[in-house]
């Protein structure tokens, strides 16, 4: 069973018309709409319609209509000037990406004081049907502005979590959007259920969050990692620096791991400024029992000073670049 969050159905748009003008030409649009067979429902001065017939509501709003008056949004989202829907118009490509599941798993080494191999994150790669990659940061821009955001959190979770059976004897670190998930006991089912079908320990895996700033929230975070613990599994806060939101979700979540962001890490080493977060993070780290670890080192100067700090683990490309092939960092 799925929620509809998880399929990739056709998008049905929710239209806000405004003003004395646009309400009274509510009828029209119908009727244009109906003549050239695409259905539309009204309910008061709101308007739902399928994605395929968007560009014709479109082009009638600019003939007849104030658009500056015109609205749009998706589900569970925000309303935004129907003059910007073509972006969300532009993005389909994304549905094509995920319905076709369309990326594959790099590994990256985490490593403890002696360089040693502790654990490896998952990080999720996405690829054109031609075989470019397309980064992260493009992708998941595009799956947040059409709502696609938890579809393909589900789907990076559930490739990671197979990719995770690959690695017998190292935890693994997998990312996950904590704002795409609105039921803990709904949403995660499918992750721990593949988790026992390949026979992994829970322990083994960790889950780390990710856009720790965009979680304003905390009582649903502490309920998704609540779950994630009665399961047996660990849990990250990742990019942990400075600011009064980090810090109090740190107190109330008290993670097993805590990844100072790369920011404070890269250049410590000659950095006062970043010396003092990087410091602070520590004594927390410590107050609160949880395991810190250091990200994005570059040179063997930060990882020096990091290590005589009290840092315990350490990731970046000093120590290896994500590859596609365990075998490559083992």
């Amino acid at each position: 069973m799925h929620c509809k969050s998880c399929l990739i159905e056709g998008l049905e748009y929710e239209i806000r018309f405004e003003g004395n003008h646009n309400q009274s030409v509510i009828p029209n649009i119908i009727n244009h709409l109906n003549r050239r067979k695409i259905d539309v429902k009204v309910q008061d001065n709101l308007l739902f319609i399928k994605e395929m017939g968007v560009n014709e509501l479109i082009d009638f709003c600019r003939d007849h209509m104030q658009l500056a008056l015109v609205y749009f949004r998706l589900p569970n989202q925000e309303w935004k000037p129907l003059s910007t829907i073509q972006e969300t118009l532009d993005m389909q490509w994304i549905d094509e990406v995920i319905k076709k599941k369309q990326l594959t798993c790099y590994f990256q080494p985490i490593v403890d004081e002696r360089e040693n191999i502790f654990a490896y994150e998952i990080l999720s790669r996405f690829v054109k049907e031609d075989g470019t990659l397309i980064y992260p940061d493009v992708i998941f821009e595009a799956a947040r502005k059409r709502g696609r955001l938890y579809a393909l959190d589900r789907l990076c979770r559930l490739t990671a979590v197979k990719s995770a059976a690959k690695i017998k004897d190292k935890k693994v670190f997998i990312n996950f959007i904590p704002t795409s998930i609105y039921s803990p006991e709904f949403c995660l089912q499918s992750t721990t259920r593949l988790a026992n079908t390949l026979g992994i320990n829970p322990s083994q895996l960790c889950f780390e969050v990710v856009e720790t700033e965009r979680v304003d929230d905390v009582n649903h975070l502490k309920e998704i990692l609540s779950y994630y613990k009665e399961k047996g599994f660990e849990y990250a806060l990742d990019d942990v620096g400075e600011g009064y939101n980090t810090i109090e979700m740190i107190e109330d979540i008290t993670p097993h791991y805590m990844k100072l962001d790369m920011q404070f890490v890269q250049g410590v080493a000659v950095d006062f400024n970043k010396q003092q977060v990087a410091k602070s993070m520590l004594r927390k780290s410590i107050e609160l029992g949880s395991i810190p670890l250091a990200e994005g080192i570059e040179s063997k100067e930060d990882f020096e000073w990091l290590k005589r700090e009290g840092y315990k683990l350490f990731q970046g490309y000093l120590f290896g670049k994500p590859t596609p092939e365990i075998d490559d960092v083992i």
